[in-house]
């Protein structure tokens, strides 16, 4: 007697149906793609909207769709206002934002910037010492002094301050810590204006580690540079409890 074949078992897990992206989107990509391979330089005009059109065979309308979305995105613009589309690099200062807003929503906390501040500013303090230029050796001098005359507002040093660790992350010649810094940079103000307007001793200590950072660089000693940075990050952990704000604050929040 031939045995009964089994039954066949159903997996219990159930498939969703696939989305479909509108066509503006795989329009965006494509455009973007080319853009990003560089094949489109930063400068360079796109061809007119009805060449274009013509070009990827879409209607004007899905076309302008996706040209919306790729300005908004940082990768288009219109210089002077004017109706020609040029590709454009994204601003820092847009993509910054977005990625600070973007950790603020998903809840990270000063100790979370805290701990990766230490992981990348010692880092950069440290290219920094190798490739800062005389110039740019001298613009953190004079950012440095800024600084340390205690003149103007909290909130003028604040910025003071985050310009110093601008132009350390410029003088890296270095895009990708740039750009990895300067949300970190961002979510840091908020506290250090906190820091300097409750701790007297902290616009003495920022001092001291800033003129210390520079002639570090002046000496091309990326070791001591590093030192003093890390010295300098982990100062502001401190800062932060004295001043009375728990780690645990959710930054870009209210304290």
């Amino acid at each position: 007697m031939q045995a009964k074949a089994k039954p066949v078992q159903t997996s219990p897990a159930s498939f969703r149906p696939l989305k479909r992206s509108p066509a503006y989107l795989k329009l965006a990509e494509v455009i973007r793609g080319r853009i990003l391979a560089g094949e489109l330089a930063p400068g360079e005009a796109l061809p007119t909207e009805t060449a274009l059109a013509a070009q990827l065979c879409v209607n004007r309308s899905t076309l302008r769709e996706a040209l919306r979305h790729l300005q908004s995105a940082g990768l288009l613009e219109r210089p002077g206002g004017g109706k020609k589309l040029v590709i454009a690099r994204p601003a820092l200062e847009g993509l910054s934002h977005g990625v600070s807003a973007a950790l603020t929503l998903h809840g990270a906390r000063f100790a979370d910037v805290w701990e990766a501040l230490l992981a990348v500013e010692p880092a950069i303090a440290a290219a920094a010492a190798r490739r800062a230029t005389a110039a740019q050796r001298g613009e953190l001098r004079a950012l440095a002094a800024t600084f340390a005359d205690g003149q103007g507002a909290d909130q003028d040093r604040v910025v003071t301050v985050g310009n110093f660790f601008r132009l350390l992350g410029a003088c890296t010649s270095n895009p990708v810590f740039v750009v990895a810094h300067e949300p970190l940079i961002r979510l840091l103000e908020p506290g250090l204006a906190r820091i300097i307007n409750v701790l007297p001793q902290a616009p003495r200590r920022i001092a001291d580690a800033q003129a210390a950072l520079c002639t570090a660089l002046e000496a091309g000693n990326q070791d001591e540079a590093a030192r003093w940075m890390r010295r300098h990050i982990e100062d502001f952990r401190r800062g932060f409890e004295h001043a009375g704000l728990s780690p645990d604050t959710v930054v870009g929040g209210a304290p």
